[in-house]
């Protein structure tokens, strides 16, 4: 679809230049000689760039720019002038104008502009889907009592200003609380930076929270900000932090109370203003008792406890989440819509979800690319997200359904991860073989491999029994397996 161009301006001469310059570009225009006809014209149909003439009659150019930047904000806007001052190229840059070209017009000038005003256009424009989609992710989506109380705390709290203690289980949504709480408050227009205290070495925590100066130690080549400094203005999310070692703990504590830091390697001190925010998934006073977590920075954390419930005290919110992260991974994947059969969504609010939200999510984002039809079937559910696996397989049962994976030592007996994978492959494989009659193309389409892939897995696993010999085709089902 060709580019859209609006041009605004009092003089037919000018309107009908510009409309011959751009339509000979390969754009397509439409003219207003008001700002009252433009408006008119924007809200029956937007444009994706617009040229507009400061000396309007009537509303002035400057305020048809106010009211673009308020109610249509994508569209790129050129300001046009044959009295241009300093003053007024500077109030429009200011207002949110991407250039400002003086008559009389260059036609190179012109293209040049219109071309870079789309190009910030398009941007735009992504940068809004981008900001929806991430939206989206984070919606605490729930109606239980439950959530309606969490909410309401979080609103109450939001503002204030006070540290937050996050509780609840692993995948529980705590990330999403600390997110609306930041959303809330005093310094939403500001950063909000995540720091996954599990998840960094202990010899890189201290760095990645405090930063370093160049020389600090081996390999520090620069000097670095940590989060703490970027997350200045704003909150910064200490997620898993009964995870933290003690040594860092006490530079946490420090900068809690003193709202200063400093950088590994550097004498100086630097004065921050951050909203904190901690999660666990830790009972913090066990830890406490085990000096395993300090006493005083756990009071320092706890002025305020939050705690999210699991998702297994929320079942009536299961129906409500698997819907929204259908729609939300089909919008992100192009795929079309897809819905839960009422038997399928019976087996999920069955299912004990040990990994709360974030193992709902992922199974609904499977269910949602591989499962082939439009409506997701208690079968689906079945053979592409069974609960349990390889452990059940292992020891000759079934998965069962209290079963969410196997356990540490059931691991072990196994051989360890490698003997683990293959076995709950090899379980999935014969489930789906079932399931088909041993039609080996549906079995593939099943698992979403390839048709000879799903041959040698077949071989390697001694399936071979599970396939339809020929002459023993179902009707209609001519792509069997052939034992060779």
């Amino acid at each position: 679809m060709k580019p859209r161009i609006l041009i605004v301006d009092d003089e037919k001469n000018i309107r009908r230049t510009l409309s011959m310059i751009l339509k000979s570009a390969g754009y397509t225009t439409r003219e207003a000689s008001s700002g009252e006809e433009a408006l008119t014209m924007i809200d029956e149909a937007p444009s994706d760039a617009v040229l507009l003439d400061i000396g309007l009659p009537g509303m002035s150019g400057m305020e048809l720019l106010r009211v673009l930047r308020s109610d249509h904000g994508n569209a790129g806007v050129i300001m046009i002038s044959g009295q241009a001052t300093v003053a007024a190229a500077v109030e429009a840059t200011r207002l949110g104008a991407i250039d400002f070209l003086e008559k009389p017009l260059s036609k190179d000038r012109v293209l040049i502009a219109v071309r870079n005003a789309l190009q910030i256009s398009s941007l735009g424009a992504t940068v809004g889907r981008l900001q929806k989609s991430e939206s989206q992710r984070h919606l605490m989506i729930g109606e239980s009592r439950a959530m309606e109380k969490l909410r309401a705390q979080v609103k109450r709290i939001g503002p204030t200003g006070a540290t937050v203690l996050i509780t609840g289980e692993s995948g529980s949504g705590k990330e999403l609380v600390a997110r609306m709480l930041h959303e809330f408050s005093s310094v939403a227009s500001g950063p909000f930076v995540k720091v996954n205290c599990a998840a960094i070495p202990e010899e890189l925590i201290e760095t990645e929270l405090f930063g370093c100066v160049k020389g600090a130690y081996t390999g520090a080549d620069r000097s670095r900000d940590g989060k703490f400094l970027l997350a200045d203005g704003g909150t910064i999310f200490l997620d898993e932090i009964g995870d933290m070692s003690l040594r860092v703990q006490a530079k946490v504590l420090r900068a809690l109370q003193e709202k200063e830091i400093e950088r590994v390697g550097d004498s100086a001190t630097l004065k921050v203003k951050v909203r904190v925010l901690a999660a666990t998934n830790k009972d913090l006073m066990d830890e406490v008792a085990a000096q395993r977590f300090r006493e005083d920075l756990y009071y320092r954390l706890n002025v305020v406890p939050l705690s999210v419930p699991p998702l297994r005290e929320r079942r009536c919110e299961i129906s409500l989440l698997s819907n929204h992260f259908l729609q939300l991974y089909a919008g992100e994947n192009d795929l079309p819509p897809k819905s839960l059969s009422q038997e399928a969504q019976k087996l999920l609010e069955e299912r004990r979800w040990r990994g709360n939200i974030r193992e709902l999510r992922n199974v609904i984002e499977r269910l949602a690319i591989l499962s082939p039809g439009e409506k997701i079937t208690a079968e689906d559910v079945h053979l592409l997200a069974p609960e349990g696996g390889a452990h059940a397989r292992a020891s000759g049962r079934r998965p069962s359904t209290g079963s969410a994976g196997p356990d540490l030592e059931e691991i072990r007996e196994m051989g360890g991860l490698v003997q683990a994978r293959r076995e709950y492959e090899k379980h999935c494989i014969e489930v789906c073989l079932d399931k088909t009659g041993g039609n080996v193309s549906q079995a593939a389409q099943w698992l979403g491999i390839e048709r000879s892939n799903l041959h040698k897995k077949i071989q390697s696993y001694g399936l071979d029994k599970k396939t339809q010999r020929p002459g023993e085709s179902t009707p209609g089902e001519d792509e069997n397996y052939e034992k060779v």
